[in-house]
């Protein structure tokens, strides 16, 4: 374990406990957002404890030569151990998988005959549903979409065959997705680009894009949902069909 450039990093002689101990609140910061997209059975708990692991292997792995900053690294193991545990817990049912694809089907039917980004009752109407219904609909998909925009190969939008594969193929498929994703974000509505922004880039909890947008949290996790159902409209040759 490279200690002594987590050492350095801290600028402090710290023991290993007082070393954990000081990136304890980033834990918790990852845990709290990503908890906004969780379903109701996950919990808070579940997720520190795992990104308590993910701190414990950031100490373990770290080296400084390859530019990062300590917390920077810590920050992607600790979000990606806890991404693991929602994984392996299978914590959405297959029938809101079915429900996102429906979403997904439907906005790209109305796209594609109107050619232009697709409204929210143009979507509820082809799925022959009013929109307080069509609303329900997406918030209850809203976490089993992305977890972040590094981790799609989450929910069958890239096969999880492709990363136990070596050579040149899948890095040039990865290259490629990301290619295609970046241009479907940037082809999505102003206002979906810029909560995606904020809630990834940025990494703004749904309340405070509210305000600064200066609508309602509840209708942020509205336009957060649909946008990620575009992309998933957009990007879906990547797509499988998780409830088959």
């Amino acid at each position: 374990m490279n200690m002594a450039a987590i050492y350095q990093e801290t600028s402090e002689q710290l023991s290993y406990e007082e070393i954990v101990a000081k990136h304890m609140p980033l834990v918790k910061r990852v845990a709290y957002h990503l908890m906004a997209r969780m379903p109701n059975s996950v919990q808070l708990d579940d997720l520190i404890q795992a990104g308590m692991i993910g701190l414990l292997e950031a100490l373990q792995n770290y080296d400084a030569s390859k530019g990062a900053s300590f917390e920077t690294y810590a920050r992607i193991r600790i979000r990606g151990s806890m991404i693991d545990e929602v994984r392996r817990g299978d914590w959405t049912p297959r029938s809101v998988y079915h429900k996102a694809r429906r979403l997904a089907e439907a906005m790209r039917t109305v796209e594609n005959r109107e050619q232009r980004a697709a409204r929210d009752e143009e979507v509820a109407a082809e799925l022959g549903l009013d929109l307080p219904s069509y609303y329900k609909i997406l918030a209850d998909t809203n976490g089993c979409h992305v977890l972040s925009y590094d981790d799609l190969s989450a929910d069958g939008w890239v096969s999880d065959e492709d990363d136990e594969q070596d050579g040149p193929l899948p890095e040039l498929q990865k290259d490629l997705f990301k290619e295609g994703l970046s241009t479907a974000i940037s082809s999505l509505p102003e206002r979906e680009q810029m909560v995606l922004s904020l809630y990834y880039d940025n990494e703004f909890n749904l309340r405070e894009i509210g305000e600064v947008l200066g609508v309602s949290e509840a209708r942020i996790c509205q336009i957060h949902a649909q946008a990620l159902t575009r992309l998933r409209s957009k990007m879906s040759d990547w797509v499988g069909d998780e409830d088959d």
